[in-house]
């Protein structure tokens, strides 16, 4: 490890054994040493004087006092008990700082934020809670209107995918979002270093669906029915999906305009919706 990164690290876990707090593996708790990063956040999420931030993961608070010092209000969300009463405490000189001890996806945004107030989102959360936090802002009945996230370097990559490399988790964002790869994180800009790079992406969230789906839930059943064997062409990836005979699954395809040897990676959401409305998933 390089001496810069080496003395970084050494700076925080002096930062956190003067609080009497260590890293939680079992939250997922990796804090951001590097202010390089941290800047670039802040400079991806365009604040102004007028802006509500929502935190989710505010940690050591490395994000947090910039966003108090930019944003008309701040909401931190800290699931950790030491780290919520840290904040409370050290930034309480912050009056538009609101910090809520509890489990983001087990928080009522609208209730905390007012039915009618616009937002965005910074975070810098734990790997393994990415795709429920992402689906939380993006299905919630109050979107914010920019989401910036750090994320594991190949969920950011999956997300931002084009087609002929699509997933899942491709369509169901890009359903709701314009994703983009702010920039690459190196694992030595965490203390402690994950065993993976990070990217930071950010999310210019639409104001409706990319294509005009009534119901959302029905539609992403049938997209992640049509990923359900991805590697294999889309005749015998949707009938396996859709529990169907492969003839016909054929018939929906081409019906749908769509190839029957084509991967699901290849189609574009707007083919996806054509098949979708062709294949009464939800009636």
């Amino acid at each position: 490890m390089p001496q810069k990164d080496r003395t970084l690290h050494n700076n925080m876990r002096r930062r956190l054994q003067g609080a009497g707090l260590k890293a939680k593996k079992g939250l997922g708790q990796n804090f951001l040493v590097d202010d390089n990063i941290r800047d670039t956040i802040i400079d991806a999420a365009c604040i102004s004087s007028s802006d509500t931030i929502v935190e989710v993961g505010p940690g050591m608070g490395v994000l947090t006092e910039k966003l108090a010092d930019l944003a008309r209000r701040v909401v931190a969300v800290e699931l950790d008990d030491n780290l919520a009463e840290r904040l409370t405490r050290k930034l309480s000189r912050f009056n538009n700082l609101q910090i809520v001890h509890d489990d983001i996806l087990q928080v009522d945004i609208k209730k905390v934020l007012g039915p009618e107030t616009p937002y965005k989102v910074v975070a810098n959360i734990p790997y393994y809670i990415t795709s429920p936090i992402l689906r939380y802002f993006s299905r919630n009945e109050v979107k914010p209107s920019l989401m910036i996230i750090m994320m594991q370097d190949e969920v950011a990559a999956d997300i931002t995918a084009k087609p002929g490399h699509m997933t899942f988790l491709s369509v169901s964002m890009q359903l709701f979002s314009l994703p983009e790869i702010v920039c690459k994180v190196p694992a030595a800009s965490f203390y402690p270093s994950p065993k993976v790079d990070s990217a930071v992406v950010k999310f210019t969230m639409l104001d409706t669906p990319a294509v005009p789906v009534e119901n959302i839930e029905d539609f992403l059943q049938l997209v992640h029915a049509g990923f359900a064997a991805p590697r294999k062409q889309m005749r015998n990836s949707l009938a396996v999906g859709l529990k169907l005979e492969t003839q016909a699954a054929v018939v929906l395809l081409e019906k749908s305009g769509i190839d029957p040897q084509r991967r699901p990676g290849a189609l574009t959401i707007e083919e996806w919706w054509g098949l979708y409305r062709n294949s009464g998933v939800g009636n």
